[in-house]
């Protein structure tokens, strides 16, 4: 992740907001990529929000990894990019969410799903995030602020404590298998590791 410390400006709206700005595409991509490696930002897939605030491509590859830029309607900054193996079970998050399904009953359709064979999970996967608040980031100059931290996850559905030897809790700054057992099973790891 690429820190770079500076005063950052108030240039994301918050949820809070009546209205809110939507950055450019350029601006978008920029920030959406950051989550990111070098070796893959520059041929990420990128989706971000048009106009009206509706997830649309931005930039389509055939590169490793897809970015969500972030949401500007949501409070927060919370850019996120996987590895495109997971964009099935992702995509159908977003259509779940899309149709008012809401909370866990997203997981749990889309565990059924897997369960039934309908929605394939790969055997593993990456998911590189930042998550700060809206304030610490200048949108214009492309500016992340120290108060946003990275959070990585790698998916492994159905491991468990006993097959990986990770624990299912977080302790001491360790990394943790959230989910174990589910096909939404993923180590946890934070800056604070």
């Amino acid at each position: 992740m690429r820190f770079m410390l500076a005063l950052p400006l108030l240039l994301l709206p918050t949820a809070c907001s009546a209205q809110y700005q939507v950055p450019t595409p350029a601006q978008q991509i920029a920030l959406a990529i950051q989550p990111l490696p070098k070796e893959f930002q520059a041929d990420a897939s990128v989706l971000g929000y048009n106009k009206s605030g509706k997830l649309i491509s931005l930039r389509a590859t055939e590169g490793t990894m897809i970015c969500l830029a972030d949401d500007p309607k949501e409070d927060g900054f919370h850019p996120a990019c996987y590895v495109r193996t997971l964009e099935p079970f992702m995509l159908r998050g977003r259509e779940l969410r899309a149709s008012g399904v809401k909370g866990d009953q997203v997981d749990s359709v889309r565990f059924a799903e897997v369960k039934s064979g309908k929605l394939v999970m790969p055997k593993a996967g990456a998911l590189w995030q930042l998550i700060g608040p809206s304030d610490a980031v200048n949108v214009t100059t492309g500016v992340i602020g120290p108060k946003v931290k990275p959070l990585y996850v790698i998916y492994m559905p159905f491991a468990t404590p006993e097959s990986t030897g990770i624990p299912a809790a977080p302790s001491m700054g360790q990394p943790w298998l959230m989910l174990p057992g589910t096909a939404k099973a993923h180590v946890m790891f934070s800056m604070d590791m």
